[in-house]
């Protein structure tokens, strides 16, 4: 893979540092002129040839093959439908689109031009969550409840009470608690039980953004419920409960955690296989599926990412938050 980085923020210098060690070669680095002097040091630091202060000089550069998109979430679908129309590969950091109309399209012109095209969002690569979806739900019955919180005080809250408002909780750039942490709750429900038959938002709207809030979710048989908060923080976690027990992660439901399976027998069991870096079962993923042109697998992701789109933004429209891109 050799991979063009748009973006200069904090989650390209979380990941960055670790790709090579993944057998991603960075083959260029992409900001804007106010961040010529990110783009020189990340390209230092990453070994990269390319610097570049506009992105669409990046998805035109030769040697890059895959772009990943690291930008504020309301200029994913514009540089990732660039980039597609390059003839790019694509990973795109989370949401992969400010609506489910915008992630509609990108999802059809990833097929139309036969290009890759990825969410980057760790939950469902982590390998403790296949260990649940694959070995220990089936063992605690028929599920009943489910309880996802991530509830994390965000420093850019800070700000906004001061009267700053950055993008994590601007409307304009596609902001908030559902689309930031939420995203990871629900990915976590749906990516084990799929898309609910019924959901809904009940948030805390600030200056029409929601800083945090709680999603009930409608499934055939049980109920769940999705807490994600930018605004007060908590210990996160994630609870399955069935007729014959639970399952108990304590963590966050993107590292996805140690595990304890609790049985109504008594049996307790305690798993955790965690990788070292949070985001390297997500790009060894990427890496395998282009280099095994695994069209098949990536397409079924692609259609669980949008399922997660549709339920997280309809949600938010009916809670009142409304971005420009609706």
């Amino acid at each position: 893979m050799k991979l063009g980085i748009v973006g200069t923020g904090m989650i390209v210098r979380m990941v960055g540092p670790n790709l090579a060690s993944w057998g991603i070669d960075v083959a260029a680095i992409a900001g804007t002129p106010r961040s010529a002097d990110q783009v020189e040091e990340l390209a230092r630091e990453l070994g990269a040839q390319g610097r570049y202060t506009d992105y669409r000089d990046l998805v035109a550069d030769d040697a890059v093959d895959t772009v990943y998109v690291a930008v504020p979430n309301f200029l994913h679908f514009e540089v990732a439908e660039a980039a597609l129309r390059a003839g790019k590969d694509v990973v795109c950091e989370k949401p992969l689109a400010s609506n489910e109309r915008e992630a509609a399209e990108l999802a059809q012109i990833a097929r139309e031009c036969g290009r890759f095209l990825w969410e980057a969002v760790v939950t469902t690569r982590q390998p403790n969550f296949r260990l649940i979806r694959d070995e220990l739900l089936p063992r605690i019955g028929t599920v009943k409840l489910v309880t996802v919180n991530y509830s994390q005080y965000s420093s850019r809250y800070d700000a906004f009470r001061a009267g700053t408002v950055l993008p994590a909780f601007d409307p304009a750039k596609a902001g908030g608690a559902i689309m930031d942490l939420g995203l990871y709750c629900l990915t976590f429900t749906i990516g084990l039980f799929g898309e609910p038959v019924g959901a809904r938002y009940r948030a805390n709207i600030e200056r029409n953004i929601d800083t945090s809030g709680v999603v009930e979710l409608d499934y055939d048989g049980f109920r769940a419920v999705n807490i994600c908060a930018k605004d007060c923080g908590a210990p996160s976690y994630a609870i399955i409960q069935g007729t014959d027990g639970y399952i108990h992660m304590a963590s966050q439901p993107n590292a996805c955690g140690g595990i304890t399976l609790h049985l109504n027998d008594g049996t307790e069991e305690r798993y955790d296989r965690s990788l070292p870096v949070m985001w390297e079962g997500e790009f060894r993923e990427f890496c395998r599926q282009q280099e095994a042109g695994d069209m098949d697998e990536c397409l079924r992701q692609l259609e669980q990412s949008l399922a997660v789109n549709r339920v997280q933004n309809t949600v938010r429209r009916e809670a009142g938050v409304v971005f420009p891109t609706d």
